[in-house]
């Protein structure tokens, strides 16, 4: 746990995102956007208990096909913010609820060190003198707790700040320094997943599958 809360104390995509919204949309929509994220890595938790996530990080292609997705996103979702696309209009609640879980859950997923995490560190902490599978599932529901307390408290924190800065006179240039914001998150996601595993790297332990 004390892992965890260390790697997901340092800023990354869904950290930037989730900020990002809830400075601009209110608490709430950030709320649903950590459900999205969080149950995104119950995915990728899932998939590395059996062993599809180690897929990913021994493909460069597949690395680099998700690294670029991940990086198109934040920047689809910087220009969306910055000409104002996308906000919550009356009578669209419903769809707006949806939108922001999706886009949770969607960021996450294109996040490959998410994938890394759970074959890389995981295994470390998962004993091989009992079945892997239900220990894995349990570490992987921990590190959804810690991480949703970190991404809680994020929102929590920007959602003290969204009312003073979505005034009438402040919400262009709140938003379009958040579109900013995530533009230099991007360029910084790009630059820390340049390098993935080497195919030829030594295998995680045994009891990872």
């Amino acid at each position: 746990m004390v892992t965890v809360l260390l790697i997901e104390a340092t800023p990354g995509p869904n950290m930037a995102y989730l900020a990002a919204l809830t400075l601009g949309e209110g608490r709430r929509a950030g709320y649903r956007a950590v459900a999205g994220v969080a149950f995104g890595l119950g995915l990728v938790g899932l998939a590395a208990a059996v062993g599809l996530a180690e897929v990913l990080t021994r493909s460069p292609l597949a690395w680099t096909l998700l690294r670029w997705a991940g990086i198109g996103y934040l920047l689809w979702l910087a220009w969306e913010g910055w000409h104002g696309i996308g906000g919550t209009a009356p009578g669209d609640a419903r769809p707006a609820r949806a939108r922001h879980f999706v886009r949770g859950l969607t960021t996450n997923l294109l996040n490959p060190k998410a994938a890394l995490f759970y074959v890389v560190m995981l295994p470390e902490f998962v004993s091989p003198a009992t079945p892997a599978l239900p220990q894995t599932l349990m570490l992987t529901a921990l590190s959804v707790a810690v991480a949703s307390f970190i991404h809680l408290t994020i929102v929590t924190l920007a959602g003290r700040a969204h009312q003073f800065l979505t005034g009438p006179s402040r919400a262009r240039a709140t938003r379009r320094g958040l579109a900013v914001a995530l533009v230099i998150v991007a360029m910084w996601f790009a630059a820390s997943t340049n390098r993935p595993l080497s195919p030829t790297a030594p295998p995680p332990p045994a009891r990872v599958s």
